[in-house]
């Protein structure tokens, strides 16, 4: 069986990374299992909503500038939101998307998933 992770990701990323313009998304900590393969995306509120998947190709572990300058051509954000995001770290994660899928319709968390509540930051299904 292969396990996914739950992410909670603003509407506003969300919508990139299934446009196709964001192909990092950004973390403080990420999962310590490493074999995960596929991210289903909570858009948060006010979508509050699951609304895809995208599949891991890589996830890149640098100091934050070094990541920057290794990820900012697909970043989906501008550089002030990224030194805001890791203000006061050394170090920071970028989860490489390879394919995404937006769902036909979007997906209730309990319903579906049986999740009552998103995750602050992600959990394993």
């Amino acid at each position: 069986m292969q396990t996914s992770v739950l992410l909670s990701i603003k509407p506003e990323f969300a919508e990139k990374i299934f446009q196709g313009i964001k192909k990092y998304e950004f973390r403080k900590a990420v999962f310590k299992n490493r074999n995960i393969q596929k991210v289903i995306v909570y858009a948060s509120a006010p979508v509050s909503k699951v609304i895809g998947e995208f599949e891991i190709e890589d996830i890149l572990e640098h100091e934050t500038e070094l990541l920057w300058t290794k990820t900012k051509r697909y970043s989906g954000i501008p550089k002030d939101y990224f030194d805001s995001y890791f203000r006061g770290r050394e170090v920071g994660y970028a989860i490489k998307i390879r394919k995404s899928k937006l769902y036909k319709a979007p997906l209730d968390l309990s319903r579906h998933f049986n999740v009552k509540y998103p995750p602050q930051s992600f959990m394993y299904i």
